[in-house]
């Protein structure tokens, strides 16, 4: 079995169907699409049956609710194949992306992760920005750097092989939960590229984690975020401000004093916006830039 394809399911009778049919409906067809039935109260746990039953390459497993991370990890524990991909149940991919990933990966025995373009769509269809990539193979340390990764680090847009998931699994019970083991992986791999072929439709849920982030979510971010910069000792400046945007909208909610330190900022090449902060950080300290934001946010609400 050359790859499996992982869509864990949950909540989403409206949008199964449309996401398991452009999978089955691509160029490539080695490959095992498991769905992991994470309990769904809805009627998907009929549907992955009834499709399982008119297509031998689908696997079902039905299990009690334990959330995203714990679905995909039980998908990961039975999956056959040499890749893997990571599909949510509310997206989609475009007509013969797999087929070229796949072919990429062949090509080099050292390549374990590679991520191809997104589009992200607002319902009911509307396309908006969508991600460009060109052809690059990186280490794992430039590829973190280069291109950005902790802007991107999500599960669904890449195909793995099997073997950077050796000793790693999704945090169970964790919100932004790729944060938290995509740099695992990137420990595990040897080489990482991006490729401009295929493209995974990211469909926006207005009630998702992203947009409707709180305290709990923040602190489990921030929390993600003082792990990796915990084992990069040389991350860049670009990062660390990265960080201290998610620091500040923590502060913001909750008034209290940062957890990371301040710095010295090195000024050139950041944004304008970076900059002011930066400004503020060098001059003043880190605290006092969380306490003005909190300050300022209260008489200038968003």
């Amino acid at each position: 079995m050359k790859l499996s394809v992982i869509v864990p399911v949950y909540k989403v009778e409206n949008t199964l169907e449309a996401c398991v049919h452009s999978i089955l409906t691509q160029s490539f067809h080695d490959y095992e699409l498991v769905l992991v039935d994470d309990g769904s109260p809805d009627n998907c746990p009929h549907i992955c049956d009834e499709l399982a039953s008119s297509d031998s390459r689908i696997r079902v497993i039905h299990k009690r609710n334990g959330g995203l991370s714990d679905a995909r990890n039980a998908g990961i524990d039975i999956a056959k194949g040499v890749y893997f991909m990571f599909v949510d149940s509310d997206d989609t991919i475009a007509p013969d992306t797999i087929l070229p990933l796949v072919e990429i990966m062949d090509e080099d025995s050292e390549l374990d992760i590679l991520e191809f373009p997104f589009q992200r769509v607002s319902l009911p269809g509307t396309p908006l920005a969508e991600s460009s990539w060109t052809s690059a193979v990186y280490t794992p340390a430039d590829y973190w750097t280069t291109t950005k990764a902790y802007l991107h680090t999500y599960a669904w847009n890449k195909i793995y092989r099997r073997s950077v998931f050796n000793n790693v699994r999704f945090p169970k019970g964790k919100v932004f939960e790729d944060v938290y083991t995509f740099p695992k992986l990137l420990a595990n791999a040897c080489k990482v590229a991006t490729t401009d072929k295929g493209r995974y439709n990211y469909f926006i849920n207005p009630n998702g984690i992203t947009v409707t982030a709180g305290e709990k979510e923040q602190r489990q971010l921030l929390e993600a975020h003082l792990n990796i910069m915990a084992t990069i000792t040389d991350y860049d400046t670009d990062y660390y401000m990265h960080v201290v945007d998610i620091q500040l909208a923590l502060c913001e909610l909750t008034g209290e004093r940062p957890s990371i330190s301040s710095r010295k900022v090195p000024l050139k090449g950041l944004s304008v916006r970076h900059k002011l902060k930066g400004m503020v950080i060098n001059t003043f300290g880190l605290p006092f830039l969380c306490r003005l934001n909190y300050i300022v946010r209260r008489v200038i609400p968003r």
